[in-house]
């Protein structure tokens, strides 16, 4: 099963800004994915088509001036659109999302619970359920249990490791069911990360977003080749990878260990999964994990809609 190598459809202008606040709200939250967004909204294949065309070939183009050419390889009306949806929401979103995760992690973590469940179903029906797909399965969610469980690590704020920190991170923002956000807090960066994009600190940005460019554009065509080559199996992977990440997501935990960052704030080096304390609480958490199954179905009716062609089997 291959991705069909013919461009794929370029969906609207709207649909795509729409897609870019989804896809940016999701990568604020650790645990979740903006890739999973992508594809449950149907521009995964434009995505990481449009990011595999800087290259060599777009050099030689602006080198020529030939500036719609270059602007057609890159996708630029269909990135431009999705980058501001994903700046808007970033910046519009970090200060209540990170509110929430300080403060009510349990409301915050049920929604994006149901939310992933919800991806899980709707990007399983694009995975090859043979043998082959089984064991790819079992092995994402293997490494993503590994992944999830790993306890926080202290690292220096310097611009290098924020800039590899960015590299690494942008990777797993770009799969399915991988969240950036949660890598940087394995690494000790998210609180750093964070509170650079609330204050817009450039020497923090700036490095970090240089790293993210050249993770993104090293990355995209491994993963581009995977889907081309085992597209059932890839995605097999990913649903692996999701399911084994449920375990960062479920609302009700208890803290096992924890310490003091730089600034004051409480850090969670260490925690275990727990009941719900009471019947409120699961009420609660099931009806907002209800709304985030219900939010994902709503947007794959709307991606369909709209005529979207995402990367078939």
């Amino acid at each position: 099963m291959t991705e069909a190598r013919s461009p794929t459809a370029e969906p609207s202008r709207p649909y795509v800004l729409l897609c870019g606040l989804a896809m940016g709200a999701a990568d604020v939250v650790p645990g979740v994915s903006g890739g999973s967004m992508a594809f449950i909204l149907g521009i995964y294949a434009t995505l990481l088509e449009a990011i595999a065309g800087f290259d060599l070939q777009l050099l030689k183009l602006l080198s020529q001036g030939s500036w719609a050419a270059a602007a057609a390889r890159v996708r630029l009306g269909f990135l431009l659109p999705l980058l501001a949806g994903v700046a808007a929401s970033v910046l519009l979103l970090v200060r209540p999302i990170t509110w929430l995760y300080e403060f009510h992690p349990v409301f915050l973590f049920a929604f994006f619970f149901g939310l992933i469940v919800g991806s899980i179903v709707l990007i399983a029906r694009h995975a090859h359920w043979g043998a082959s797909g089984l064991v790819a399965m079992a092995i994402g969610a293997a490494a993503a249990l590994v992944f999830v469980t790993r306890v926080p690590v202290t690292m220096p704020h310097d611009p290098f490791t924020v800039f590899w920190s960015g590299a690494v991170a942008i990777m797993a923002m770009i799969l399915p069911g991988i969240s950036g956000s949660f890598l940087l807090l394995i690494l000790g960066q998210y609180q750093h990360v964070m509170e650079a994009v609330k204050g817009l600190d450039l020497p923090v940005l700036l490095p970090f977003a240089l790293g993210c460019v050249v993770g993104l554009l090293s990355f995209v065509r491994l993963l581009r080749w995977l889907l081309q080559r085992w597209h059932g199996q890839t995605v097999a992977l990913l649903v692996g990878v999701m399911a084994g990440s449920l375990w960062k997501i479920w609302p009700f935990r208890t803290v096992l260990d924890s310490a003091t960052n730089a600034k004051g704030k409480l850090v969670v080096l260490r925690d275990a999964l727990v009941a719900p304390p009471d019947a409120g609480a699961l009420v609660v958490a099931l009806l907002l994990g209800a709304i985030g199954v219900g939010l994902v179905v709503g947007l794959e009716w709307l991606q369909q809609r709209v005529g979207v062609a995402e990367m078939g089997g």
